[in-house]
């Protein structure tokens, strides 16, 4: 089962990024090239009924399957990237976090109105990045079609937060 080969992949580092957080390192999955095409398979199989026109791939670690995932699927994939990274016309979205705020972006013309985008990232916590980029999506005329992420830390409620923006929301090994 995929989730036990996720699980028995990933490394928890204790207090990192600061004390009492037990990170869940994604990047021993990344020697496991096997495991990496299993996980896309297993993200192209839960959306085999989902009409795609784009996959948005959160900075950073939503790149590493979003870009394949985008292209198994043979639509574009779209980098959501943190405030100043790209280099075009942009929009920004400004968010909350637990210890601040942030700001993500999108190129303009990234997608066009009406298209159908899947939202990816590595690990959903507690949705805020997710929330922010669906927020952004939809106001630049997309449409939510999907969130796909690798791990999720069903303790932190993010899946809650993120569910009334669209009900696909998969998640292929919960902690």
């Amino acid at each position: 089962m995929i989730a036990d080969q996720i699980k028995a992949a990933i490394r928890d580092i204790p207090d990192f990024p600061k004390p009492g957080i037990i990170f869940k390192d994604i990047t021993p999955i990344l020697k496991d090239p096997v495991l990496c095409g299993h996980i896309v398979d297993a993200f192209i199989e839960k959306l085999k009924d989902t009409r795609i026109d784009a996959v948005a791939g959160i900075e950073s670690r939503g790149f590493l399957f979003g870009l394949t995932l985008a292209n198994k699927l043979g639509v574009p994939f779209v980098p959501v990237r943190k405030a100043g990274k790209l280099p075009f016309t942009i929009k920004q979205k400004a968010y909350k976090l637990e210890y601040g705020t942030a700001v993500i972006e999108l190129h303009t013309d990234a997608f066009e109105p009406g298209q159908r985008i899947l939202i990816h990232d590595d690990l959903l916590a507690t949705g805020g990045t997710a929330l922010a980029a669906s927020e952004l999506i939809e106001e630049m005329g997309g449409i939510v079609a999907g969130f796909c992420f690798v791990v999720g830390l069903g303790f932190l409620n993010g899946h809650e937060r993120i569910a009334p923006v669209c009900d696909k929301v998969i998640i292929l090994a919960e902690y």
